[in-house]
């Protein structure tokens, strides 16, 4: 049975390779080659485990109903044959982001930082699915984890858009990332 929880397992087992891992804040997750998405729990008891990440997927907390109407009519969905290359991009925000009202955070989010209208035109290109860690626990090392699936071609494309978003209002309320790029094994 499908659950929301997703666990994300940085080792040597996995569909996905990774081909490299940046550090771009806080502290870097420990080296691992290949990476194995679980829908649902594991521990770091999983056989060659260098690292675990935990996340739920949840409703859109921070979108207008003509968002996700616009989102949902052109996101793809995961697992596309052609989206051979991924991204795991796990984020932890500082805790001045967390003490400020829901409403404020969506102005920084979408008014400011353009959050959304970004990802929006690289769709249906690049499809995401956002989980939050947070929901989880206080010992969860993220906040979010987003997990991107793209093909080769919209490798460039990509770059664009994290570059564009790492750029915003948004980012200066972050203090732990990671980018993990992967390419999934072809059968």
């Amino acid at each position: 049975m499908a659950t929301r929880l997703f666990t994300f397992i940085g080792g040597d087992t996995g569909l996905w390779q990774i081909v490299k891992t940046t550090t771009l804040l806080g502290d870097p997750l420990p080296k691992a080659s290949r990476l194995a998405v679980m829908n649902g729990s594991a521990t770091l008891a999983t056989p060659n485990a260098q690292w675990l990440l935990r996340g739920i997927t949840s409703n859109e907390r921070y979108v207008t109903r003509t968002e996700k109407d616009q989102l949902v009519a052109k996101q793809q969905g995961l697992g596309r044959p052609e989206a051979i290359c991924a991204a795991l991009i796990p984020i932890r925000k500082k805790t001045e982001w967390w003490i400020l009202p829901q409403d404020e955070r969506r102005r920084i989010l979408e008014e400011c930082s353009k959050h959304v209208a970004i990802g929006m035109q690289y769709l249906p290109a690049i499809a995401r699915r956002l989980h939050h860690c947070r929901d989880l626990g206080e010992d969860e090392p993220f906040d979010f984890l987003t997990w991107f699936e793209y093909a080769a071609s919209d490798s460039n494309a990509f770059d664009d858009l994290v570059a564009q978003l790492r750029a915003s209002e948004e980012w200066q309320y972050v203090d732990r990332e990671s980018d993990v790029r992967l390419v999934r094994d072809e059968f």
